[in-house]
């Protein structure tokens, strides 16, 4: 007995586990990366945006879209870098398993921030196939009552209550990849 409270103690003490973090085993490749990010003459246009989950956890079709205001949008060139470590994200990514990519990869991206109405552009673009992906970072408001006491009269009790308001922040990280196939082309892209 006297073992098991020692090791709850110790235990306790060491406190959670921190997460593992995983990085793709491939070579990055800086040339072809740096090429692809090369100015060109495409466009990728586009509006950023979310939806809130439904009890059941899932994103209703015609739900009100939730706009990435001011949100910053990362664009990476799809190399066989990143294509090894969008694997391994699928594959081993959870609650306690990070999987980064390496600090050189994460250096050739592109930024961009949304307006006020989630949209955003990315000019002087060379053909080829991109990632994009932004945190958006979004809060939802509730009420509930909340018994304050209770008052005593000829007919009996009374409970009392006041509202009591309080909201939840939520964030979800939007991704979608996207291709220009041509010189010149206009690309518009839906970020959801």
């Amino acid at each position: 007995m006297a073992f098991v409270c020692l090791a709850g103690i110790v235990l306790a003490q060491r406190g959670p586990k921190p997460p593992k973090i995983l990085y793709p085993e491939f070579a990055f490749d800086s040339l072809t990366a740096r090429e692809q990010l090369k100015r060109g003459k495409g466009t990728i246009k586009g509006i950023a945006f979310t939806k809130p989950k439904n009890n059941f956890g899932v994103k209703p079709l015609l739900a009100e879209r939730i706009y990435a205001t001011n949100t910053k949008i990362v664009l990476f060139p799809v190399t066989p870098y990143f294509d090894a470590w969008l694997a391994l994200r699928k594959k081993k990514e959870g609650k306690h398993t990070y999987v980064y990519m390496s600090d050189e990869a994460f250096r050739f991206r592109l930024e961009t921030t949304t307006d006020s109405y989630g949209n955003f552009t990315f000019t002087e673009m060379k053909p080829g196939r991109y990632f994009l992906q932004a945190i958006v970072g979004w809060s939802t408001s509730h009420s509930r009552n909340v018994y304050t006491g209770s008052g005593y009269s000829g007919y009996g009790r009374t409970d009392y209550y006041t509202p009591e308001y309080y909201s939840i922040s939520h964030s979800d990280r939007i991704e979608e990849f996207v291709e220009i196939k041509e010189s010149g082309e206009v690309v518009s892209i839906k970020l959801h």
